[in-house]
């Protein structure tokens, strides 16, 4: 009996998949636990695999096409089987998500012309035709010749008076003398404007991510009531403590490591804001699960350091830089991205100084790290050279107040001011 393969929830906010790739082809044999398939999905490219033998009698999906959650991505069986009737009950399970290479050309509308009509011109012996006509010349009404002597002449023929039937200019009326002689006024030669090529536009597919994030953070901007503040650092002895640090450890710290810690650290202080929102409840979350968002080509990942509370700053660099390569290399798993309670979005390194982030749901919060600036500052009544760092943290308000905001805050300060303290 034909067996269907549809499209299984490869994570928990998934939708619909795109195959990525296919492992297979009509008339092969697969096995129980073969990789038939790689599909995309918001998070990451995942493995699909099979839990019966037999031949693939129909793929329903091509690359590149995206199938909706339970939609049916291929049929197996044995060879021969008739599944005429598992295709004819199928609604169409996959869509095209790249645009099409070529628009599609219209057809253009057919144009209502007016109906035309002719009459004898009883000065020149001949049908004049008097096509009616909206734009131009053409509602004057003259004789072929007349306008023959007119285009010649340079005469305004919507200056002349006709004397032939229904008001028809003709010959005599241009010759006699009787057109006003104002001559047509030459056309102006439009001065060429010069116009840099432009480049052809380009269409890109939307991914299975781009999509979720697009869904996720709208939903989050304008439903969670946003609000912000903003604290400026002293990292003069952050930088100190990192250069010994990075002497002595076999693991390159970064100041984003130390941020994580400290975080952590101000977290388990003020539990209010590592707090979840979950409609009919406020979650004070008993564990500190901290979310480092990755940038990567297709958007931005926010895989979890969890407990880092626990973790030393040698451990929580290590595990930053292997989730980034998964994320980068769309090695994630469900359980590398679920789960946080607090997130940190870091773009330091690109030289921003300071910005705003949106909140990543459920969370009640998000960090916001700039780059360490040189600037100058007064100490004990002199100006001298400093280096400092401005965080903003975005707050969900139905969670937190600006008060537990600003203590959360100045903890965070006091941390990586005195890195020390981190110990303690």
């Amino acid at each position: 009996m034909a067996i269907i393969i549809d499209m299984p929830k490869l994570s928990d906010t998934m939708q619909e998949g795109v195959i990525a790739k296919w492992n297979v082809k009509e008339g092969d044999t697969v096995a129980s636990g073969d990789i038939i398939a790689e599909v995309e999905t918001d998070k990451a490219t995942m493995d699909v695999e099979v839990y019966d033998a037999g031949t693939v009698l129909k793929i329903m999906a091509k690359q590149g096409e995206s199938v909706a959650l339970g939609g049916i991505m291929a049929i197996i069986g044995k060879p021969g089987e008739d599944i005429s009737a598992l295709l004819g009950g199928a609604a169409p399970a996959a869509k095209a998500s790249a645009a099409p290479d070529k628009p599609i050309a219209e057809s253009p509308a057919p144009v209502a012309t007016a109906p035309s009509s002719t009459s004898f011109d009883p000065i020149l012996g001949n049908l004049a035709s008097t096509a009616a006509s909206t734009v131009g010349s053409s509602r004057i009404k003259a004789s072929p010749l007349a306008r023959k002597i007119a285009d010649e002449q340079g005469i305004d023929l919507s200056r002349v008076q006709g004397s032939g039937p229904e008001g028809r200019i003709v010959k005599r009326d241009v010759a006699s003398g009787q057109a006003a002689m104002a001559p047509k006024s030459a056309p102006v030669q439009a001065t060429p404007v010069f116009t840099a090529p432009s480049a052809a536009d380009e269409d890109i597919r939307i991914t299975q991510m781009r999509k979720t994030i697009a869904r996720r953070l709208a939903e989050s901007k304008f439903t969670s009531p946003h609000f912000y503040e903003t604290i400026d650092i002293d990292m003069k002895q952050a930088i100190v403590a990192r250069e010994q640090l990075n002497a002595i450890s076999d693991v390159k710290l970064s100041f984003n490591d130390m941020v994580v810690k400290a975080c952590a650290v101000a977290l388990r202080r003020h539990p209010k804001v590592n707090a979840s929102w979950l409609e009919d409840i406020i979650r004070i979350n008993g564990s500190v699960h901290i979310a480092v968002a990755v940038a990567i080509e297709d958007g931005l990942l926010t895989p979890v350091i969890r407990h880092a509370d626990q973790k030393g700053l040698r451990q929580i660099s290590l595990e930053t830089k292997d989730l980034a390569t998964k994320a980068r290399d769309k090695k994630l798993q469900p359980e590398d991205w679920e789960g946080s309670t607090f997130t940190i979005s870091n773009l330091g390194m690109f030289g921003i100084e300071e910005f705003t982030a949106i909140i990543n749901p459920p969370n009640a919060a998000i960090l916001a790290v700039g780059a360490i600036r040189d600037v100058p500052v007064v100490e004990n009544g002199l100006v001298v050279p400093g280096k400092r760092m401005k965080v903003t943290l975005s707050s969900d308000h139905r969670v937190v107040d600006g008060a537990t905001v600003a203590q959360f805050l100045s903890s965070l300060k006091q941390l990586l001011e005195h890195p020390s303290s981190m110990l303690l």
